[in-house]
């Protein structure tokens, strides 16, 4: 079974390897979206995965660091695409969350990118 727990956060970026008249090249913000997917059985006494709020204090220090924050200046994130953000987020979430099968991450209502690991 797969549970998960959204997030978001506000941010700023602009993307460094993209042509200079592309709009993304700009700097400019998103409300960014995150949504914490972990696998597992289904606990006998308990009745769930995992409690929710254990996939929250996991995530809650990666997310003291993105949030309000100017995403090209965090060290892993010079060229902050949705899909860079998912995997920098994964390598560092999933040694504490192991159970962890995706991240995924909305940078618009529309547009967004899922990573389930390497």
């Amino acid at each position: 079974m797969k549970i998960y727990k959204e997030f978001t956060f506000e941010a700023a970026h602009r993307l460094p390897n993209v042509p200079p008249e592309h709009k993304c090249a700009r700097l400019h913000g998103h409300s960014f979206r995150v949504r914490i997917t972990v696998s597992g059985d289904v606990g006998i006494d308990s009745g769930w995965v995992m409690d929710f709020s254990d996939v929250a204090t996991a995530f809650d220090p990666l997310l003291r660091q993105l949030d309000h924050y100017y995403l090209n200046e965090i060290s892993g994130l010079e060229n902050p695409t949705s899909e860079n953000i998912a995997r920098w987020i994964w390598q560092r979430l999933q040694p504490v969350l192991p159970a962890l099968s995706e991240v995924e991450i909305r940078e618009t209502c529309t547009s967004g990118c899922i990573y389930r690991g390497d």
